[in-house]
């Protein structure tokens, strides 16, 4: 019953379907179609790693379909809208989900991209809270669609919440993250009880399985570039900026926060994906399935460490083998033939801005520049500003109307702002909310009209110039910068022709890609189906 309802909807909602263009016909249904997201992966990784990777991801690079141009339009390069992207086809401004968190204007607090309070936790502990969903979500992924229509398993997992729903969607069968708390949960939106297989595998594979262990590096120092230890790096939890990292023993209370900064976890993941094959029989009966596994320590480990640390090296060594060991068992366990894998990464990461030539622009600064000279001129007891996430600038009410209205008042705001040393541009909601600044040829107004959803966006978002992060320590994402907008797309598997492309390519194609391969279609993409990479029949 539940499946005809969410066909109904996906045919009531959504009527306008993508077009299968291009000169390839799709190949041969594959019984399981496998995403694979490296959070915080650049494009020029597999590049300049390249001679430390030896088995999966080398393995996808070499001999799938690799866009080596491919980059996302958007500003808002963050977690949940990637993987919200990846999963529907779509960019932000049509899934909606726009940043991890954003301030909520009805209840005045921040909410995060997955906050669902009519959903209950669904702890493989003894923890209990509000749970988490895709009810924010404004359309359906490509899992979703393939669940209603072709009755798919759905298996996604990963360390964060936002990454496994952005996958799974609004329903999944096997939908499954490390939560906040230290235990792998659920909600009552996929599961009403723990699900049995994995109770089973968390008893032969505790989390604590690592405990004793001693990160060092997996390969010889020297085949590691630059320098171990810089002085920008900052390590999780009391570790130091150099090898070796001692996890901790099991029980203490730095142990997890060890081990959710560490590749530990990330194995532990393609050890749990392979079980979910096994148990859930992904592939292997008469049906096309979807197995979504998105590695989460790349992410960790680049934001402290830096995307020139011998630490993010060692967490894609050992990536690459965990990804070289879960496309083994599928091999044999789903058949070579049998199976079709897309590889992308939510966002890429900046350099430290003291090694790339740039800055931190403190967000304190902006907030004293846009008060110093709105107050005088606009009002408002207390301040005017609501509340700010990133750049995000979410103004009292009646503040952003007044705004508006007063020209003097936004020549001087823009000035202000602007004059601030890292500071690239101050855009208001107004210049990014409509269809032609989507289309726009200023490519600062397109990118972040293509993040923008009225009513979850703040009310001004200031963007800093290349280089310049807003944070005062480490490294991070989220800009139009292109190394964070450029990450890697692959196609790999059955039906796909390898080979390097260099057209331009998006994440969003990979899910209107395989929607054309496995025969559904998916409503309004932003994608398009990437033709080239298909095999001729």
């Amino acid at each position: 019953m539940k499946r005809v309802v969410l066909a109904l909807f996906l045919l009531l909602t959504f009527p306008i379907a993508a077009r299968v263009g291009g000169q390839a016909s799709p190949p041969a249904k594959p019984k399981l179609v496998v995403f694979i997201i490296a959070d915080q992966m650049r494009a020029d990784y597999p590049v300049r790693y390249g001679n430390l990777l030896e088995h999966g991801l080398k393995r996808l690079t070499k001999n799938g379909a690799w866009f080596r141009n491919a980059a996302y339009p958007y500003s808002s390069t963050i977690t949940c809208p990637g993987h919200t992207t990846i999963g529907t086809g779509t960019f932000p401004y049509r899934h909606g989900m726009i940043n991890n968190a954003w301030f909520d204007r009805e209840t005045e607090k921040a909410v995060t991209c997955n906050a669902d309070p009519d959903s209950q936790e669904v702890s493989y502990a003894t923890s209990v809270g509000a749970g988490d969903s895709a009810k924010r979500m404004l359309m359906p992924t490509l899992a979703e669609v393939m669940r209603a229509e072709l009755k798919s398993r759905v298996a996604t997992m990963s360390m964060k919440a936002r990454s496994a729903i952005g996958l799974a969607g609004h329903t999944g069968d096997f939908v499954t993250w490390f939560g906040d708390r230290g235990a792998w949960e659920t909600s009552s939106t996929y599961a009403a009880t723990p699900v049995p297989w994995f109770i089973g595998f968390l008893k032969g594979n505790p989390v604590t399985r690592d405990a004793d262990k001693v990160w060092e590096r997996a390969l010889p120092v020297e085949k590691y570039q630059f320098e171990d230890d810089v002085e920008f790096e900052r390590g999780a939890g009391g570790w130091t900026a150099a090898f070796p990292h001692q996890l901790g023993r099991a029980g203490d209370a730095a142990y997890t926060q060890h081990w959710t900064q560490s590749p530990f976890a990330d194995t532990y993941l393609g050890d749990m994906a392979q079980a979910a094959v096994d148990e859930m029989h992904l592939g292997t009966e008469d049906r096309i399935d979807f197995l979504g596994v998105s590695f989460s320590m790349t992410d960790a480990v680049g934001h402290t460490f830096g995307p020139r640390s011998h630490e993010i090296q060692d967490t894609f060594v050992r990536l690459d083998a965990t990804i070289g060991r879960l496309l083994d068992h599928l091999d044999k366990t789903v058949g070579p033939d049998n199976y079709v894998v897309a590889f992308t990464a939510d966002h890429g990461v900046a350099d430290f801005p003291e090694l790339s030539g740039g800055g931190r622009q403190s967000m304190a600064a902006v907030r004293a520049a846009i008060e110093t000279t709105l107050q005088p001129l606009l009002g408002g007891e207390g301040g005017v500003i609501a509340a700010t996430n990133g750049g995000e600038i979410y103004l009292k009410p009646g503040v952003y109307d007044r705004l508006k209205a007063n020209a003097e008042a936004t020549k001087a705001l823009r000035s202000a702002v602007s004059a601030l040393p890292g500071v690239m541009r101050l855009l208001t909601a107004d210049e990014v909310s409509s269809a032609e600044a989507r289309s726009s040829k200023d490519r600062v107004i397109k990118a972040v009209a293509l993040s923008f959803y009225a009513g979850r966006n703040g009310d001004l978002m200031v963007l800093p110039k290349e280089n310049w992060l807003l944070t005062a320590t480490g490294t991070t994402h989220g800009t139009l910068q292109s190394y964070d907008q450029r990450v890697p797309v692959v196609l790999y598997g059955a039906g796909i022709q390898p080979g390097v492309r260099n057209e331009d390519a998006t994440p969003a194609d990979l899910a209107v890609t395989m929607a054309s391969i496995v025969g559904v279609r998916l409503p309004s993409p932003d994608g398009r189906v990437l033709t080239s990479a298909l095999k001729k029949r």
